[in-house]
């Protein structure tokens, strides 16, 4: 028999007013977010993967090398909708990001929680250091926690309701996940645990789940049979990065301590209260599979050495559940504890926002940083000089078109004519892209990525300026190769600070040397 939920008894005692309700309060909380990213989309420059993706949108294909493919359409979209405005841009990833809020707090109350219980689910999300991060880009990992988070909504309803037909629209989700970032095939595995260990495995008898299965295969197929087609790239990528030893693996207790810092130190209590309220409290019990799929995606990931912000995607639940534990605790006695762990989430929201959002300029970031003795913790081995990495991949592209422009526009008509814009990186030859049309260039050629498929078009390699190398292997190549300029930016990457080289005469036609030249990683 299905019991009902109900918020707890000091929740009942009189109804709230529409615009003091729970849902009220998180739609509040799901504005704020969104006006905060939108106030704060064009304080900087556009990201690196941001140029990519729209480099992407003008090749649409249903695969990539390093991505599937929503996050290109969602792009294609923004460019035709908006034109090439920041604003525009990150209009979708701010609306996701004010819908995770919301969502935060829906799973709260579907898992019983009164009004402070939606709203405190709600506000944690609004603070996490990752989602600010995130919340702030067109990428893939905007949207995928809103995805993750749509999919155990539909495995709540399921367990709430008893009706199997919410596991037609976890498949869909599902599906849509696949598209968007891989990933959330650690989150269906965590889920299949869950069910596999509890009462849910009465669900397995469904026809409801078997079509869910099937449709999200139907939504994953065309990805799959590009995937297939091209012989795997993605799996060759991931092959390269590990052997390239790019990322940093934390050991087992490295990684654990590096949610605390992700996620926020002071919702430490929230989400890990959470985990132990599915696992041991007397109503969270119910809903224990999603302590299981919490368990089984963090455990996936330190296996298999992934990075740390690799489980952000999952805690908007173990917020909703901790704050239906801290409802029921506090429901009768602590009762202060309310509007002090909201004081306190609150205070430590607003001193750690602007470290996450371009809220202040570079220079009084770097002296609020250096006041605060904050540092985030990195994923990746980089060197990207005064800024973290999130805002130094901001800085510098167009002042390296200028440089490029410079150089190209020097020479005469029939020599632009054959000259090729090389990049070593996806990176530089997306900045090209996206800038280039200002200033008079034309797409450029890489060979790193979805680059190489794209391929060199007609240049022989008669003409080549080349971005992002050391200039010794052109010395090789090329005829003659000399320095044409230097790009450089107080505030950009310093892997970003290169020499660009005019070089002349490929000892090989390009056509024939392309093959040679993939770069996945």
């Amino acid at each position: 028999m299905v019991s009902a939920v109900v918020p707890a008894a000091s929740e009942r005692v009189k109804p709230h007013r529409r615009f003091t309700s729970g849902p009220a309060i998180v739609l509040y909380l799901a504005l704020a977010k969104l006006l905060l990213h939108l106030l704060t989309a064009t304080r900087y420059g556009i990201f690196r993967d941001e140029m990519y993706y729209l480099a992407c949108s003008q090749h649409l294909a249903w695969g990539y090398v390093d991505h599937p493919p929503a996050n290109v359409f969602i792009a294609w979209f923004a460019r035709h909708a908006f034109g090439d405005s920041l604003l525009g841009l990150r209009l979708l990833p701010a609306i996701a990001g004010a819908a995770l809020v919301w969502m935060a707090g829906q799973l709260a109350r579907e898992m019983g929680g009164g009004r402070f219980a939606q709203s405190l689910a709600a506000l944690a999300v609004i603070p996490v250091p990752i989602y600010l991060i995130m919340h702030h880009w067109l990428t893939m990992n905007a949207f995928e926690p809103l995805l993750w988070m749509g999919c155990l909504w539909c495995v709540v309803r399921a367990i709430n309701s008893g009706e199997p037909r919410y596991w037609f629209w976890f498949g869909v989700l599902t599906g849509v996940g696949l598209e968007t970032k891989y990933s959330i095939a650690f989150l269906v595995s965590g889920v299949l645990v869950g069910v596999l260990l509890g009462p849910e495995r009465r669900f397995l008898k469904s026809g409801w789940l078997g079509l869910g299965v099937l449709v999200a295969a139907a939504i994953a197929l065309p990805n799959f049979v590009w995937q297939l087609e091209h012989d795997f790239p993605f799996l060759q990528l991931l092959h390269n990065i590990r052997m390239g030893n790019r990322d940093i693996v934390r050991g087992p207790l490295s990684f654990l301590a590096d949610q605390a810092a992700i996620i926020n130190p002071i919702l430490l209590p929230l989400w890990a209260g959470g985990l132990l309220w599915l696992f041991f409290g007397r109503e969270g019990r119910r809903y224990r599979s999603l302590g299981w799929a919490s368990v089984v995606v963090v455990t996936l990931f330190i296996v298999l050495k992934g990075k740390n912000y690799y489980v952000a995607p999952i805690y908007p639940v173990l917020f909703a559940a901790g704050a239906v534990g801290f409802e029921r605790i506090t429901s009768h006695r602590f009762t202060w504890g309310r509007p002090a762990y909201i004081a306190v989430i609150v205070a430590v929201g607003a001193l750690l926002t602007p470290i996450l959002c371009p809220i202040l300029s570079p220079e009084n970031f770097l002296r609020y940083q250096a006041a605060l003795h904050i540092e985030p913790p990195v994923a990746e081995r980089q060197n990207n000089g005064p800024l973290p990495q999130y805002f130094a991949d901001e800085f510098g592209w167009e002042e390296m078109v200028q440089q490029v422009a410079r150089v190209y526009n020097g020479l005469s008509a029939e020599e632009r004519r054959r000259t090729a814009i090389f990049s070593n990186s996806w990176g530089e030859a997306a900045a090209i892209d996206f800038f280039g049309p200002r200033y008079g260039l034309p797409r450029a050629i890489s060979m790193h990525n979805n680059y190489w498929y794209w391929g060199p078009r007609d240049y022989t390699g008669d003409i080549v300026i080349v971005l992002g190398s050391d200039g010794q292997g052109d010395r090789e190549h090329f005829q003659s190769v000399e320095a044409a300029g230097r790009v450089e930016h107080p505030y950009s990457r310093r892997d970003e600070h290169f020499t660009v080289w005019f070089c002349r005469g490929l000892n090989q036609n390009l056509q024939d040397l392309w093959p040679k030249l993939k770069k996945f990683n």
